[in-house]
Order: C-alpha cells, then sequence, then structure tokens
C-alpha cells in the first residue's frame, strides 16, 4: 500500500486534500476567534465598517493583477513544461513572470496610495468626514500587504505544482494570528481598543506568513531563481495570455464582498460589519468542504489536461463536485437552521449587542443557500482553468456582475440587511449556473452531470427533516431555558446539532434500505425475464 506522502507526491487528490481541509479548518477557526475578538472589543459600528472599508482598495489592486488566480495561471504552465520533460526551463519562466509581478503590484500599491481619498469618497457617500479620514489611514496601512499577497502566492504556486500542501496552508494561519495579535497588543499599548491595530496586525502577517515563509517552503521543492532569465521569455507571454481575461474581467466572486460593503453602508451604520461576521461564518465550511477539494484537485486537473486525458479530468470534475455538493446541502441545513444560536455563541459578548446578534443570524440565514453554491463554483472555475479556458469564466461572471447591481439595489432597498445577502446568493447562483450549463453541454460529459444530480438529490431527503428537526430542538432550548441567553444557546446549539444528525442517520439508513430493496427487486424481475 502506498504511504500517505507517496500518495500525495503522486497527485492523491484525497490525500492532498486532507492537507489543505486541515489547514483550511485552522485557519478558519483563527479566523472565526479573529471575528469574535474583534466584535467582543469593537462591536458592530461605524467604526468597524471603517475597518471593513480599508480593505476594499487593496482586494482591488490584488483583483487587477489576478493575485487570487496566481495559483491557477501559474500551474498550468509549469505542468506543462514538466510535462515536455523540460522543468529547467520552468525555472527560467517562473523568475521571468515573478519579476513582472513584483513591478506590476508595486506600480499598482503607489498609485492606490494616492487615489485612496478620491476612490474612499466614491465608494462611500453614506459615510461621515471623520469616516473617511480614518478610512483612508486605515487603506494606506494595510495596501503594502498586497506585495505579500500577490508575489507569495507564486511561491505557493510552486509548491502546489510540486505536490507540496503544507506551507501554504499555513499562510492565512499566520496571517490571522498576526491580525488577532495585532489587535490585542495595540489596545494593551494604547489602553483601549481601535481597528489600527488589527490593520497593522494584518500587515505583519501578511509579510510574515504569505510572503517569507512561502519563498521558505518554495526553496524546499527546489526552486531555483534564474536572474538570467530573458524579461521576453515565452512564460511570460503564456501568462499573459491566461491571466488577461482574470485581469480585464471582475467577476461577481472578486467583487462580492466589495458589494456587501457598499450596499451594507447604505441601509445603516454596523451593517456592513454584521454582513461580514454572517459571511465569515458561511465560508467556514466553504473552505473545509469545497476549497480544499478545489485547490488539492487543481494540479491534477492541469496535469490531466496537460497530458490529454480528458475522460480522466470529467472524472475527476465530477466526483469533486458530487462529494462537495453533498456536504454541502447538509452544512447549508445545519447553518439555516442554527443560525441564531451559532451567531450567539460566536459574538454575542463585549461590545457586540444581542441587536446585533439578530441582524447577523438573519444575514446567515441567508448566505446559507450559498454555500453549495459556492462550493460548486469552486470546482467548476477550476475546471475550467485547468484547460486554460480563462474567457469562459470572465465573460459570464463579468455578465453576472452587471446583472447583480440592480439585483443589489433592489434587494437592500426591500429587505434591508437579509436582502444584502439574498442578493449575494442569486448574483452567485446564476453565475455558477451559467458555467455548470456550459462545462456539462458536450456529449462526452453528459452521464457526469446525471451521476452529479443524482447524488445533490439524494442528499436533499436526508438534510432538510434534519434541518427542521435540529431548528425545532435548538428554538426550544433557547426560547425555554432560563438563565444565560449565552448558555442557552450553546445548549441549542449542541442538541440541534445532535437532533440533526440523529434525523440525517436514520433518514438515511431508511432511504438506503429503499433503494436497496427496489435495487434488488429489479435485478430479480431481470433475472426471471432472462
Amino acid at each position: 500500500m502506498r504511504t500517505f506522502l507517496e500518495r500525495l507526491k503522486r497527485g492523491d487528490v484525497g490525500a492532498a486534500a486532507i492537507v489543505v481541509a486541515s489547514g483550511i479548518l485552522l485557519s478558519r477557526l483563527l479566523g472565526i476567534i479573529r471575528d469574535i475578538i474583534f466584535a467582543s472589543m469593537l462591536g458592530a459600528d461605524g467604526v468597524t465598517d471603517e475597518y471593513v472599508a480599508a480593505f476594499r482598495i487593496p482586494d482591488f489592486a490584488n483583483y487587477l493583477l489576478a493575485g487570487g488566480f496566481l495559483t491557477i495561471t501559474f500551474i498550468p504552465i509549469f505542468a506543462k513544461y514538466v510535462a515536455d520533460d523540460d522543468e529547467d526551463e520552468a525555472w527560467f519562466g517562473f523568475t521571468a513572470i515573478l519579476r513582472w509581478l513584483a513591478i506590476a503590484i508595486t506600480t499598482l500599491i503607489a498609485i492606490a496610495w494616492f487615489a485612496t481619498p478620491a476612490i474612499i469618497n466614491a465608494l462611500y457617500p453614506s459615510f461621515t468626514e471623520a469616516q473617511i479620514t480614518s478610512t483612508i489611514d486605515l487603506t494606506r496601512i494595510v495596501l503594502p500587504a498586497q506585495f505579500a499577497f500577490v508575489i507569495g502566492a507564486m511561491f505557493a504556486a510552486v509548491q502546489y505544482a510540486k505536490g507540496s500542501f503544507t506551507i501554504p496552508t499555513l499562510a492565512p494561519i499566520i496571517y490571522n494570528l498576526g491580525i488577532i495579535i495585532g489587535g490585542i497588543a495595540y489596545a494593551m499599548a494604547k489602553g483601549e481598543a481601535d481597528p489600527a491595530g488589527f490593520i497593522w496586525g494584518a500587515l505583519v502577517g501578511a509579510f510574515v506568513g504569505n510572503f517569507a515563509l512561502q519563498v521558505w517552503g518554495a526553496s524546499r521543492v527546489g526552486m531555483k531563481i534564474e536572474l538570467k532569465a530573458a524579461w521576453k521569455h515565452p512564460a511570460v507571454v503564456t501568462y499573459i495570455l491566461i491571466a488577461f481575461p482574470l485581469m480585464l474581467g471582475q467577476s461577481i466572486v472578486a467583487l462580492d464582498e466589495t458589494f456587501m460593503s457598499i450596499f451594507g453602508a447604505r441601509v445603516g451604520e454596523g451593517v456592513a460589519t454584521e454582513l461580514q461576521y454572517a459571511r465569515r461564518t458561511m465560508f467556514v465550511p466553504v473552505g473545509i468542504i469545497a476549497q480544499a477539494a478545489a485547490v488539492a484537485a487543481y494540479p491534477t486537473l492541469a496535469r490531466l489536461f496537460a497530458e490529454g486525458k480528458r475522460k480522466r479530468l470529467l472524472a475527476t470534475v465530477d466526483r469533486a463536485l458530487k462529494y462537495v455538493l453533498v456536504l454541502s446541502i447538509a452544512a447549508t441545513a445545519i447553518a439555516m437552521a442554527l443560525s441564531l444560536p451559532i451567531m450567539r455563541v460566536l459574538f454575542e459578548r463585549g461590545e457586540f449587542s444581542a441587536t446585533s446578534t439578530t441582524a447577523a443570524a438573519s444575514a446567515l440565514f441567508m448566505y446559507a443557500l450559498a454555500i453549495p453554491v459556492w462550493g460548486a463554483l469552486q470546482i467548476v472555475t477550476r475546471a475550467f482553468y485547468a484547460q486554460r479556458q480563462m474567457w469562459t469564466p470572465v465573460i459570464v461572471g463579468s455578465v453576472a456582475t452587471v446583472a447583480a447591481i440592480p439585483v443589489y439595489f433592489l434587494m437592500e432597498g426591500t429587505f434591508g440587511i437579509e436582502g444584502v445577502a439574498l442578493a449575494s446568493v442569486i448574483a452567485l447562483g446564476g453565475y455558477t449556473g451559467a458555467l455548470l450549463a456550459i462545462w456539462y453541454r458536450p456529449i462526452d460529459s453528459r452521464d457526469g452531470l446525471i451521476s452529479v444530480v443524482r447524488s445533490a438529490g439524494r442528499a436533499l431527503p436526508i438534510a432538510v427533516p434534519a434541518g427542521f428537526a435540529a431548528f425545532g430542538v435548538s428554538w426550544f432550548v433557547v426560547t425555554g431555558l432560563e438563565g444565560s441567553v449565552w448558555v442557552a444557546a450553546l445548549v441549542g446549539l449542541i442538541l440541534g446539532l445532535g437532533a440533526f444528525v440523529g434525523v440525517a442517520v436514520a433518514v438515511g439508513s431508511w432511504l438506503y434500505d429503499a433503494l436497496w430493496f427496489n435495487e434488488r427487486r429489479r435485478t430479480r424481475g431481470a433475472a426471471h425475464k432472462v
């Protein structure tokens, strides 16, 4: 039997997914702890909205260089060189791309620094003058972190391409630790909490976890910096051709958090912060279930495409989608059923009030519908990227972005905080549905579609009654248990989860027995006819 490390080195998706999922789980837990500390120290008001807004320009600078897609753009290039047995040339190409990216992100940071006042004023007309000034200062502090994210992503991509996943998974963990330590240390030094402490922590965490650690990790897998690499190396041209669509098209995925911040600020003070807590809580199962599978599968998909093994590529995508959708449907039912006790247990303490908890819980109820959507999107976009079909997700995503704007205006004006969350679900649902329809349009992928839909369909009759059971139990406990509301929420959450598992197992066993009985009866009928 192959050892775990041997399986990982040979591109085994399951083994890699375990490593990535473990890192993402720890990162998401630290992210929740970070938000818990932030909410307890600062609550949800206009000041915390400034913190949320401070990341809009830095994130956009990252998007302009396809920073979030660097592993996606580089891995197919590297995989092609390896498939052609020319790894030495791959390092020349890597160095040439890295050089241009360093120049580009440094230039963008400088431009964004000077443009910050005008952009913040345009994005947040509802902010007061004091809020505008504070947001500008916070934005300029965190802007340089984008250098660490963009350049560090290239070093992480090298490790992914070589089948090494451990060190890259540590980047968000250290980043979150930096934010936590920065916020606490700043408050201890100043005597009061301030978003600036968390911002400084984000800057330090980015350069330690996303840059310095990734340089070390890439060197461990044999990275070579070839200073003599030509400025016009063919890999640079290939990179531009692959990445240009991602730079040009700012899809709904890239702008979803920006829309959340802008339209949340329109609803009222503190709403953008409440939405962010709900959205990040929703992303915990997305990260653990879907992101892990997608990150682990992508190098394999790129390799299969480079080797011309389309049938295996399609099977890998189908398998990943089935796994993600089944677990995501269960996560949706849990998040919707237990939204209030989840948010109360996590955030209701210190400066974070019961009113903010209720608002954030209502947003989580809506955001939970997007868990399977985000999950499927993680897989299907990487399926396109592995085949270097960058334009398809970008064009569809750009159309979805334009269509999303009136949806956000309508939903925000009609339903408030719940409307902003639901607008996100609608926009992303349309985007993901269109991509899946395009992916499964070829005839040779139709059987895979039927298999995926059948698997998702089997999960629904299990998740729905289990979700209702979880809601009923938790509601009874939360409303009926006297004493501390936090304790009641914790007990309700635990018992609700227990009810979900119990009903899911019972219904799942009954369905399995029923399906097995019907299958045996059909088999016997066919045998008698013969």
